[in-house]
């Protein structure tokens, strides 16, 4: 269920499209329920800001239930009736996920099922027992049966002192449910149709309904305002890098670094502390991420080093490179086996190949760069006219002297060299040398003469 609007966030964004752990809530609890069943079996109730949160999901293959008017989660299962029952749909068990609690794993959906299944229930609660239950409803039993799930607002005294908790997660016999789901009543301060009213519909009608306890009740937990969400980011967090340091990453003050949930490290990295580990990223073994640098979306080979400071994103890099200080590498950047980009060097769409090195203050823009390559301090690739990017190709072995600007489109020649300072705006062939300055000249005595004659005016 996922169309609230998740009022006390103070948000005009759609709750479930909230990050945490780097990805919108929503996304967690798809990625466990297909764990469970496949995104054709997964469906997705939608309501406020429908589009953007379709949008934001479409690309898992769930499919969406809209439910246009908002009348409470009873009603979002009124809504999805067609969808469970019809067009060829004719499913024996309905389990219901929160869109906004992205701690579920799929172990416990699946205890959930099979214990729904072994009771031969009608409806089936997870529930948790929690120290300080304020909050939330609580779940009414006579033994091991369900008589009624009472929200805390309408609990008596007695009943708020109740620790077990409703989590929000159900399993249903879908003909028993649409049975009687037209018995939920709106006689409620929302005048809404609730579904934990369910529990008291089935009660009445004789139909069997249990309970089962999570053994961690944080997984349950939801985000219902942003301290919530940022408890249930830095749980999440902790969960990966606990995951990473068992699979033989190192990982030094884990509380500092912000590794989002599909990141991959492989065995005998490390990662030292303030790193930033983003999006999709991949990085082989036996590298070294050094602290303050920010990776997002990049591919990382072995035995990589990342020196301080280095801003990476959609960019992939070869084995046994070594990257930073403060290298910024933006989209598109391809960085070779062995190669070297070094302090304060920025690199855009180029591709250095094996063993190059631009190790020194050098912009690096839409230019093809071959192996052994050697870029002088202060290099730039002057890839654009006002109008349109140009490209700039650098063959094998050339050597591009200190501060030299190459105006693309431009081919520097293999082997070939650029002498330090030169301004480049034709081809270089190969194995040529190229001078682009204006030759020196030296006026012997100009600078005391005009001192001389600034004391005379009386500067």
């Amino acid at each position: 269920m996922a169309a609230g609007k998740g009022t006390r966030l103070k948000s005009k964004h759609p709750k479930v499209l909230h990050e945490i752990g780097g990805k919108p809530i929503l996304a967690h609890v798809i990625a466990t329920a297909e764990k469970v069943v496949p995104a054709r079996d997964i469906f997705v109730i939608i309501g406020h800001e429908a589009e953007r949160v379709r949008e934001a999901v479409a690309g898992t293959g769930v499919n969406f239930v809209l439910q246009a008017e908002q009348r409470g989660t009873g009603h979002a299962l009124m809504v999805a009736r067609d969808a469970l029952l019809g067009n060829g749909n004719k499913y024996d068990q309905v389990i219901v996920l929160s869109g906004d609690a992205p701690m579920i794993t799929a172990e416990t959906i699946r205890k959930l099922s099979d214990f729904h299944t072994a009771q031969k229930a009608d409806m089936t609660v997870l529930s948790a027992d929690l120290d300080n239950p304020y909050g939330y409803g609580r779940v009414i039993r006579k033994g091991a049966r369900v008589l009624a799930i009472v929200e805390e607002k309408s609990a008596t005294p007695q009943q708020k002192k109740i620790r077990e908790i409703n989590s929000g997660f159900y399993a249903f016999a879908a003909p028993a449910l649409y049975e009687h789901i037209d018995r939920l009543s709106t006689a409620n301060a929302h005048g809404e149709y609730y579904l934990t009213d369910m529990a008291g519909v089935f009660h009445q009608a004789r139909k069997k309904v249990v309970a089962i306890k999570t053994s961690d009740a944080g997984e349950v937990l939801g985000s219902n305002t942003r301290a919530e969400m940022m408890m249930l980011d830095a749980r999440l967090r902790l969960a990966k890098c606990r995951q990473l340091l068992e699979q033989g990453v190192t990982i030094f003050f884990t509380h500092t670094c912000v590794i989002d949930s599909d990141v991959e490290v492989g065995a005998d990295t490390v990662i030292e502390p303030f790193v930033q580990l983003l999006g999709h990223t991949k990085i082989g073994e036996d590298c070294r991420i050094r602290s303050y640098s920010v990776i997002r979306n990049s591919v990382i080979g072995e035995r990589v080093t990342v020196r301080p400071g280095t801003i990476m994103e959609d960019s992939r890099v070869g084995a046994g490179a070594v990257l930073g200080p403060y290298t910024h590498m933006r989209p598109g950047s391809e960085v070779g086996e062995g190669a070297h980009v070094g302090n304060f060097v920025e690199t855009k769409k180029v591709k250095l190949g094996k063993g190059s090195k631009a190790n020194h203050l050098s912009y690096l823009g839409d230019a093809e760069i071959g192996e052994d390559v050697n870029i002088g301090a202060g290099t730039i690739t002057c890839n654009y006219d006002g109008v349109k990017k140009h490209k700039t190709v650098i063959e094998d072995g050339a050597f591009i002297g200190s501060d030299s600007t190459l105006v693309a489109p431009v081919t520097i020649g293999r082997g070939a060299y650029v002498a330090a300072a030169s301004c480049i705006t034709e081809d270089v062939p190969a194995d040529a040398l190229a001078l682009g300055r204006a030759r020196q000249s030296v006026k012997e005595g100009w600078a005391r003469e005009k001192r001389e004659a600034q004391k005379q005016n009386g500067r």
